[in-house]
């Protein structure tokens, strides 16, 4: 597997696999309306093309054979000291292969090369991904509950995670 920076030509292939996943990532979680309100919001061409290149965020895509199967989408010095991981996914067929992990653990070099030394995300508090984020270092800072519009909310944990030089593996 290789991970490597995503450009906006791979755009497509990031609406792609969060199209495949959230179906299955949040099945049972949040409603299949909020499902499509949120891949709409946060993975239309013109969501990603301005969070590439108004906001500053940063995508990584995991491939294997040539094949993308996930992605990561962070931010850095999104707050003093901290980057800001938005967004981790891998395609429901490989999960549990390491993809995840790989993937993490790039944003986290990533994060520390850029000078800063914490790592936030949000997670649904029902989310099963906040036990592989516990498994990563990330403990709860707080909750939140955040207003998406049109009636939905995210009802989230806010995970943290320091960063040591001697934390991150050096893959």
């Amino acid at each position: 597997m290789i991970i490597r920076e995503a450009s906006t030509s791979d755009i497509p292939v990031i609406r792609s696999i969060a199209h495949a996943t959230w179906p299955v990532a949040y099945a049972g979680i949040i409603t299949p309306a909020q499902i499509a309100y949120m891949l709409d919001l946060m993975y239309s061409e013109t969501a990603l093309m301005d969070q590439l290149q108004m906001k500053g965020h940063r995508f990584l895509l995991g491939e294997l054979d040539g094949r993308p199967i996930g992605f990561a989408g962070f931010e850095h010095h999104y707050a003093a000291g901290r980057s800001r991981l938005h967004k981790l996914y891998v395609l429901p067929a490989v999960k549990g292969t390491g993809v995840g992990h790989a993937l993490l653990e790039a944003v986290l070099m990533a994060a520390m090369q850029a000078g800063d030394t914490a790592v936030e995300l949000n997670v649904n508090k029902h989310n099963p991904a906040k036990d592989f984020y516990a498994r990563h270092g990330f403990t709860i800072e707080r909750d939140e509950v955040i207003d998406i519009g049109h009636g939905f909310v995210m009802d989230d944990h806010v995970m943290v995670r320091s960063l040591r030089p001697d934390s991150v593996s050096s893959r």
